[in-house]
């Protein structure tokens, strides 16, 4: 089978790699910024498929299928972001006779819409927050609602996701500005200005859900993510399994999940999300039908491949799981170019030296390499750093040291961030609720020097001292010689 993965980065990478140890072959597709992305040398082949724009490329259903078709691919991978969500993507997919890796198309569509969601979600007895069961388009209805429910409340794009088109209100006078900002924001990220509200729950918990199921009815749960840690309401951390969750949770989590991937006839990988509060009670907030950011935490416990598993199910096989159990504990840290000294500002540039952690329990899901420029036009996020250990506090430690050797030249990133945040109290105690970084930023983005430690001042004045005794210096771009000419070698012959 030949695939073709409709995403660029880490996640195309992680795709190419499941489909080789498949035996797929693997087709890439890049913008004009992405001609040399480490997706583009990694895949058998590779197929451009615009300009820079992702509306003008990566977002272009028809210049993907017809990519596609020249490529003489079998099926297309979405990945996460992008067109992976995107209901008309898969159906064009199953028109033009390929095999869209991932749920029907009706399940997308019934749980794309936030409120047609939590209507599903009502009937089969998913407990959901309070709030709108309807998409609204008039500041009117959003006001009586505060009224009925009382402030605090969040304002919602009802076709929205991943942080975007929502707003806290906990004031009446901001009521009506925030009511403005949503829709103009639904409008412009979701095409849709439509918004629902729901009550606010203080000092939350967010913990997903992992489900996978096949097309002849077998579904299960894999355990739960913490993913409480969130800057701006975008996951920055996630943990397998969640410091908070006991097993009689688990398995009312677990059962919930799998009701509410019932409810929509779902196959493939999707995460049920959740809302919990300090009392414990969780509450449905969406369900993401695709692969998620952080899915290799489940990975890592569960000791399963999930990108496998979802070309089987999309192939038509069965489950084939077995008695699987968890092992052990997982933490997974984004890796972003962005500068947390100056607000978490982008960061693009040349990355002109890099050296990924290794050792035992350690996972790099990389989409960058030394020489790489780092393009403006997308996300930031450039690998993903994955630990593992017998126990949560192994996995910190664990994580502090991997940080240590993570090594970045050229551009700024995330990590002395990340190297802060496992050496917090407060983390180490699992004390904490979806507002804590923003509460603690100030704390922990604190100016360290080398990637946040006297550690890793050291380990780079000792790489110096190495590279002068042997009279080794490496090019500019801070690769090796072989390895860059290597390098220009397989671009031209994808190029």
């Amino acid at each position: 089978m030949k695939v073709l993965i409709a995403n660029r980065g880490e996640i195309a990478v992680r795709v190419i790699r499941a489909c080789r140890e498949l035996g797929y072959s693997t087709v890439a597709v890049y913008s004009e910024p992405d001609r040399a992305a480490l997706h583009v040398l990694y895949a058998d082949q590779a197929m451009p498929i615009g300009p820079a724009p992702s509306r003008e490329s990566y977002l272009r259903i028809d210049r993907i299928i017809d990519a596609a078709k020249k490529a003489g691919a079998d099926a297309i991978h979405p990945g996460y972001g992008f067109l992976a969500e995107n209901a008309s993507f898969a159906r064009a997919c199953i028109d033009e006779g390929l095999i869209f890796v991932g749920p029907s198309a009706e399940s997308i569509d019934a749980m794309g819409s936030k409120t047609e969601s939590r209507q599903r979600m009502q009937a089969a007895g998913v407990p959901v927050v309070p709030g709108l069961t309807e998409p609204v388009r008039s500041f009117d209805e959003i006001a009586a609602f505060a009224r009925n429910v009382g402030l605090p409340i969040m304002i919602k794009a009802s076709a929205g996701g991943g942080g975007k088109g929502l707003r806290f209100v906990e004031r009446e006078d901001d009521l009506h500005p925030a009511f403005e900002r949503v829709t103009s924001e639904a409008q412009s990220f979701f095409g849709d200005s439509a918004v629902y509200a729901e009550k606010f729950i203080a000092s939350p918990r967010h913990i997903e859900v992992q489900v996978l199921g096949d097309q002849h009815g077998n579904l299960l749960h894999i355990g739960e993510r913490e993913c409480t840690l969130q800057r701006r309401h975008q996951k920055v951390v996630e943990e397998c399994p969640s410091p908070i969750v006991d097993e009689a949770l688990r398995q009312k989590l677990g059962d919930m999940a799998v009701r509410a991937a019932k409810a929509v006839n779902y196959y493939s990988t999707g995460t049920i999300e959740c809302l919990m509060g300090p009392d414990r009670q969780f509450y449905f907030l969406e369900m993401n039908t695709r692969l998620q950011v952080e899915h290799p935490v489940t990975e890592m416990v569960w000791g399963i491949d999930l990108v496998k598993e979802q070309l089987r199910v999309a192939r038509g096989e069965k489950l084939a799981l077995g008695d699987i159990k968890p092992s052990g504990h997982a933490i997974e840290c984004r890796i972003y170019a962005e500068d947390p000294s100056r607000n978490f500002a982008p960061s693009p540039g040349l990355i002109r030296y890099m050296n990924l952690p290794q050792g035992p329990g350690v996972r790099n899901d990389n989409g960058v390499y030394s020489g790489y420029i780092v393009p403006v036009f997308y996300d930031p996020m450039l690998s993903k750093l994955i630990c593992h250990a017998p126990t949560r506090a192994d996995a910190i430690a664990r994580m502090r040291r991997a940080l240590i050797e993570y090594r970045v030249e050229g551009i700024e990133t995330t990590i002395p961030f990340f190297t802060a945040l496992m050496s917090h109290p407060d983390f180490a105690a699992a004390k904490f609720d979806t507002g804590f970084l923003d509460r603690n930023l100030a704390e922990l983005t604190k100016e360290r020097s080398g990637n946040g430690s006297v550690d890793a001042a050291i380990a780079a004045a000792a790489i110096l001292a190495f590279e002068e005794s042997q009279q080794v210096r490496l090019p500019e771009n801070g690769d090796s010689p072989w390895k860059h000419a290597g390098r220009a070698e397989a671009l031209k012959d994808r190029l």
